[in-house]
């Protein structure tokens, strides 16, 4: 067995190295630690069928052969694989940018000071010509930009930004990184807040309570969308649109937040000719004064039509449903020939529980294949109506943890939305 691991309290850098491993290592078994940083927990949850992986409890530690490990070169910083450091003829291998000294006693170590080891690792896969898709570059530029400060901190080299540029040629989604990255707050930020919510004016339209602050700023100024956020939360609306205005008056910067899943902020700030998702975007207008953007923004949210996109939208259906009787080896039959990881479960033809691959981790022995579903199912069932926008599938999959939601309408299921689904539509994937 070859497996994969990183050290504990798991950040982005260390999350991507071990998933660009696997593209390098394709036998190898990508293990994550159980302590992780927020931010991953949160990308993880939406992002776990695409990064599968599994953690050091689930590792039969006697079968591992080959150890890879990513962003560490210390023991202790390892979680749940301590009885391997005495293995005798255990192959290991280091990736690292850290260049202090380390008690991995590794085979080959690949240790270089550069600003992130994902870095390391895109040397490597353009070197053999692996192809990306856009959600893994977008996790290995996350991990590159955490550690380099978007390639503005004094450890960044000319290679990190040659590794940035080549995951930006293969889609890497820089709005999905501003979103999973939490920029710096400091005074300049504190002082535009406090300006913002001191010219604060709020007002209501299409059913929306918006607000909208003009805020003269002087050069380059990180972070603004930070501030649009924490005015947005502040003011509690459902919208907030922040016109920063340079003291030339040749620019303004336009950000808008929104946690109005009816209220497509991204397809506002496209006809400002900017650009960005439901819940965030942001445009730049040249030679055009804070009354005529403030008209503008007014007049799109007046017309916005984007809310229309519903879960009936993007479910699959017809639905692959079991009953509760079936055994689990005809389960695991259907999802392989399904090509799906997961199925609801009826009960004279009432919904009853979901079953996923994941259950199969319960299974101990091969004669419990045998047992029906119903002794293995997920029985907390998580559905959602067909009128519900992809916003709030996805705040249901991260608050429960699930990765598939049956779409119920007058008690039937009529469809299911599963986080590749969501997915698709957050990374604008969506047919026309």
């Amino acid at each position: 067995m070859i497996v994969i691991t990183t050290h504990k309290n798991t950040d982005f850098d260390a999350l991507a190295s071990v998933m660009a491993m696997t593209l390098l290592e394709p036998e190898a078994v990508p293990i994550i630690p159980k302590s992780i940083n927020p931010n991953i927990k949160a990308f993880l949850s939406i992002h776990k069928d695409i990064f599968q992986y599994q953690t050091p409890d689930q590792v039969d530690v006697d079968a591992v052969e080959e150890l890879f490990v990513m962003d560490v070169n210390r023991w202790e910083r390892l979680e749940g694989l301590q009885a391997l450091r005495e293995r005798d003829g255990l192959q290991i291998t280091i990736w690292d940018h850290h260049m202090h000294a380390g008690n991995i006693d590794a085979q080959a170590i690949h240790q270089e000071e550069i600003g992130s080891t994902v870095t390391l690792l895109v040397r490597e896969l353009k070197k053999e010509r692996k192809v990306l898709t856009p959600m893994q570059a977008t996790l290995f530029l996350t991990g590159l930009y955490e550690d380099t400060g978007n390639l503005t901190f004094s450890c960044t080299t000319a290679e990190d930004a040659y590794a940035a540029a080549w995951l930006i040629e293969r889609k890497a989604d820089l709005s999905i990184v501003n979103t999973f990255l939490k920029p710096a707050y400091g005074e300049k930020q504190k002082d535009i807040l406090f300006k913002m919510i001191e010219s604060a004016n709020r007002t209501k339209l299409n059913g929306y309570k918006l607000s909208m602050s003009r805020v003269e700023i002087q050069g380059h100024v990180e972070s603004l969308a930070l501030v649009v956020r924490m005015y947005r939360e502040i003011l509690n609306v459902d919208a907030a649109f922040g016109i920063f205005s340079s003291n030339d008056g040749k620019r303004n910067i336009v950000i808008g937040r929104s946690n109005a899943a009816t209220l497509n902020i991204g397809s506002i700030m496209k006809g400002l000719g900017g650009g960005g998702h439901p819940g965030a975007g942001s445009a730049l207008l040249k030679s055009v004064s804070p009354d005529a953007v403030e008209e503008l923004i007014l007049n799109l949210v007046s017309g916005n039509q984007t809310s229309s996109i519903q879960i009936s939208d993007i479910m699959s259906f017809p639905v692959a449903t079991v009953d509760v009787g079936t055994t689990m080896q005809e389960i695991a039959a259907i999802l392989r020939d399904k090509g799906c990881t997961g199925v609801p479960v009826l009960d004279n033809g009432k919904l009853a529980g979901i079953i996923s691959r994941r259950d199969f981790r319960k299974i101990r022995k091969e004669s419990n294949l045998k047992a029906p579903v119903k002794a293995y199912m997920s029985r907390d069932i998580i559905t959602i109506a067909p009128g519900r926008s992809p916003m709030d599938a996805s705040r249901l999959m991260v608050k429960h943890d699930v990765g598939r939601l049956p779409v119920v309408e007058s008690g039937k299921v009529i469809g299911i939305v599963t986080r590749s689904d969501a997915m698709l539509y957050f990374y604008d994937q969506l047919p026309d």
